[in-house]
């Protein structure tokens, strides 16, 4: 039993952490990002696992459990990740298909055990760990962008008001930053250089991204772009407003610590400082507690 959570444990920190290449033609990706791919973008390389490998034969049964919708809504989500180690909707199924056949194996075993909590843990282990790392790696991506966003701005209203068009601005600007938002920008650019239209192109940006600072500036490009108004100004009030609404998150994050604060100084630290006092008054006085009580 201990060599079978060893391997599914091992076997889970290798699927996130090593990979080996694999070419692109392995990974499918959706039409617009694979698109951008084809041209230069940078926004995830094609990276397999060896885990991959192994449940890549059983991908397709678990695909069509899934049933379409729900694919459609993964790989929403794996473009919202960033495709994270170069995974695709092929290689998730794989993955999800190698941790849930190992989950099953040591939910049986612990089962027979008697141990049933740890029965469940480890089923829900293996049936959830491929979508922990993807909800991990949107959480973690998003805020990479959010906290890139108000500098990237403010650099790109200089160079605009320098005299550079938008569109060489972005692509100048783009070239000095590292990190998911230059790479979005990247596919952003190429997709317009084949023919995408500016606010479609835009659009596709803030559906590949589940951030509500990008959602903003995309909002703000496009009515500023149809009321005409100056492209400097715009970008300088939406970095303005970016940074109040981290602002504001900051705060309201900081009110949220309070109430779970003073939950563990309650429940923990104020009863333990009560047993330490006790116990040092009891000590120091050198009470003999059977004298007390009668004994």
């Amino acid at each position: 039993m201990g060599l079978l959570l060893a391997a599914l444990l091992g076997l889970s920190v290798y699927g996130v952490f090593h990979g080996v290449r694999m070419y692109r033609a392995d990974a499918k990706l959706p039409e617009d990002l694979a698109l951008a791919l084809e041209i230069g973008a940078t926004r995830t390389t094609a990276v397999g696992s060896g885990i991959d490998r192994l449940g890549m034969r059983y991908a397709p049964a678990v695909l069509r459990s899934m049933g379409p919708k729900r694919v459609d809504a993964l790989r929403v989500r794996l473009d919202m990740a960033g495709n994270p180690g170069g995974m695709t909707v092929d290689r998730y199924a794989a993955r999800r298909a190698v941790y849930s056949f190992l989950g099953v194996l040591a939910f049986l075993s612990m089962l027979l055990r008697g141990q049933f909590v740890l029965a469940i843990l480890l089923l829900l282990f293996g049936l959830l760990w491929t979508d922990v790392i993807i909800k991990a790696a949107i959480r973690r991506r998003r805020a990479d962008i959010e906290r890139t966003l108000p500098d990237f701005l403010d650099v790109l209203a200089v160079v605009v008001s320098a005299g550079l068009g938008f569109r060489q601005a972005l692509e100048r600007v783009s070239e000095k930053y590292e990190g998911p938002w230059s790479d979005e920008i990247r596919i952003t650019l190429r997709q317009m250089d084949m023919g995408v239209s500016r606010r479609e192109a835009f659009d596709q940006l803030r559906r590949r991204n589940d951030s509500e600072q990008v959602s903003m500036l995309v909002t703000a490009l496009q009515q500023g772009e149809e009321l005409g108004a100056p492209i400097v100004e715009t970008l300088i009030q939406i970095a303005t407003d970016m940074r109040r609404t981290d602002a504001q998150n900051a705060r309201r994050d900081a009110a949220r610590a309070v109430p779970k604060s003073t939950l563990v100084v309650t429940l923990i630290m104020l009863p333990a400082t009560m047993i330490l006092i006790i116990a040092s008054f009891y000590y120091g006085a050198g009470v003999d507690l059977s004298e007390v009580l009668g004994g």
